[in-house]
């Protein structure tokens, strides 16, 4: 078994900033794709950001030039520093990786999801 553990989530005034943690632990022979979605009240989960295991990064247009994803692949862990906040950026933040694993017979990979870590943006 895999899990995920955010942190760093809170309430941070607009145009502040925030930095998310995510760390890996169990059964990892290693991990892909790693990233962060959110979900805001009343609305579906949208991808945030992406990074893979050589550090190519993704952005939804919304957070490009404000929020930067990074990885420190020997700690298993995914982060997310977010800046210049706005109000819109209220949501649940949840952590995602693609982990590798050994069945006892074969390699296979599976999607983890975190618990998720509210971050609040006050106006």
């Amino acid at each position: 078994q895999v899990q995920l553990v955010e942190s760093g989530g809170g309430l941070v005034q607009a145009g502040g900033s925030l930095r998310l943690s995510c760390a890996a632990s169990g059964s990892i022979f290693s991990i892909n794709d790693m990233g962060w979605y959110r979900q805001a009240p009343g609305k579906q989960r949208e991808l945030v950001a992406t990074i893979s295991t050589g550090g190519v990064t993704k952005y939804t247009d919304a957070v490009k030039g404000r929020f930067t994803i990074s990885r420190e692949n020997a700690k298993n862990t995914v982060y997310l520093q977010m800046s210049s906040l706005k109000s819109e950026d209220t949501a649940v933040y949840v952590c995602n990786a693609n982990v590798i694993y050994y069945t006892g017979t074969a390699y296979d990979a599976r999607n983890y999801w975190g618990q998720g870590t509210q971050v609040t943006v006050s106006p």
